[in-house]
């Protein structure tokens, strides 16, 4: 299954027909997809319209460098400023990591939106596409946080998504633009990387992502490509039963694969069960490279689906959410203080 990317603020005709396909399980929006949350809400009702109300509507919201929806929207601190208040008063960060997950998905709730890609659960080991968007470099740390992010999203009643898994964080490479290679031992990643993933695991996380990087102790193929990480390790060791999702097509380390049909190919072989294009340049491949007998969404992918949210007046009139906004929005990114 794929999910796709939109070119604007509404929906071109060639892309109500890209939904309308039985291998198109939803759509990934964009700061190039929003204008506010009128527009954004528009948007989403004319997605399902198109593509039927199965279709799946998600975002990158994570908060600090990577938030796609400001105007409008809480301006939410990165994670990296939760885990800085951790080295002070780990219990305050717990519920900071909570009260923060639960805010932005709440908000994404009641626009329209299924659900974001997060937490981020990558070490904070000085990778340059993760920095500030991740809680730390301490697996532990990262661990306690990444399970009280998902439980409040959950609360928000929006699925989780962990990433970028086996983890980002310790090779430096920014796999948007170049081929990424972490030479560390398997076992060396089982003790560090690895661990928040096996934690927040057992918090029923209902999606992982993949991370476009190679470990060639491991595999020589990149992750989201190899079996060995889905099937043996990620499935078979972690007992992880949800959904698997390749990070985008698009970005440069994913090119190990080929062409762009070639890359939907080996992501579905290797055992993913949705597969990102982000731009709309690439759909038309990327539809044109699934099975023909692709089926209706499978019910991994539906436990994606948020659950009832509530509304924006609702949300406006909510004291607790007046709360948390107040705690979140007062740490300093600099230093991660209160």
């Amino acid at each position: 299954m794929l999910m796709i990317g939109v070119a604007a603020l509404e929906l071109a005709e060639r892309e109500k027909r890209w939904l309308a396909s039985p291998g198109v399980a939803g759509v990934l929006l964009f700061a190039r997809n929003y204008a506010s949350r009128k527009q954004l809400i528009a948007l989403c009702e004319a997605i399902r319209e198109a593509g039927g109300d199965d279709l799946l509507i998600a975002v990158d919201q994570e908060g600090g460098p990577v938030q796609r929806f400001r105007d409008g929207f809480t301006r939410l601190p990165p994670l990296a400023a939760i885990g800085a208040v951790y080295d002070r008063d780990p219990a305050e960060a717990v519920r900071l990591a909570e009260e923060h997950a639960w805010v932005m998905a709440s908000e994404l709730r009641a626009s329209g939106v299924d659900f974001s890609f997060a937490p981020v659960v990558d070490l904070a080991r000085g990778n340059a596409a993760i920095g500030l968007r991740a809680f730390h470099a301490d697996p532990a740390v990262t661990a306690e946080l990444g399970q009280a992010y998902v439980r409040g999203m959950h609360l928000g009643g929006m699925a989780a998504v962990l990433k970028h898994f086996p983890g980002h964080g310790s090779v430096a490479t920014d796999t948007h633009k170049a081929p990424a290679i972490d030479r560390r031992s398997l076992e060396q990643i089982r003790r560090d990387d690895l661990l928040p993933f096996a934690e927040c695991i057992e918090a029923r996380v209902e999606a992982v992502m993949m991370a476009h990087v190679t470990y060639p102790a491991v595999d020589s193929r990149p992750a989201g490509y190899s079996k060995v990480w889905i099937e043996q390790i990620l499935r078979g060791e972690l007992g992880f039963a949800g959904a698997v999702v390749s990070d985008d097509i698009s970005m440069a380390a994913a090119g190990a694969a080929g062409s762009v049909g070639e890359r939907v190919r080996a992501h579905l072989d290797a055992g993913c069960d949705l597969v990102l294009a982000c731009f709309p340049e690439v759909v038309d491949e990327a539809i044109a490279a699934l099975p023909a007998d692709a089926s209706p969404v499978p019910p991994p992918l539906a436990a994606l689906r948020g659950s009832l949210g509530s509304s924006w007046a609702g949300l406006l009139d909510n004291p607790q959410r007046d709360r948390f906004v107040a705690r979140i929005t007062a740490l300093h990114v600099d230093q991660g203080t209160a």
